[in-house]
């Protein structure tokens, strides 16, 4: 998932181009997080740290992006998207490890 994240959010940008809706990128976004959240817990089991981390890389990405990579944009509501893709995919682990 960790590779998956790198190159969605750090590889060249297409500009745009062939977005479902207006910022359709935003759920993209969501959903990435949700994922690396998701996983994390799984992974490392549910000491906040973990959610911690994938939150730091939600603004970190988006710091990068902003002033590293001139084809990127960083974008504040990004950050938001991301953080909420992290706590939806976070709870969402959990409920799925206490279900088992």
């Amino acid at each position: 998932m960790v590779v998956v994240s790198l190159v969605v959010l750090f590889a060249p940008s297409g500009g745009g181009a062939g977005s479902l809706f207006p910022e359709s990128d935003k759920v993209v976004h969501l959903l990435l997080f949700a994922a690396l959240a998701a996983t994390t817990r799984w992974r490392f089991g549910p000491d906040l740290i973990g959610l911690a981390a994938v939150a730091g890389f939600a603004v970190l990405s988006e710091l990068v992006q902003a002033g590293a990579l001139p084809s990127r944009s960083g974008d504040p509501l990004d950050v938001v998207a991301d953080l909420a893709g992290a706590a939806l995919g976070w709870a969402l682990a959990a409920r799925s490890i206490s279900q088992r």
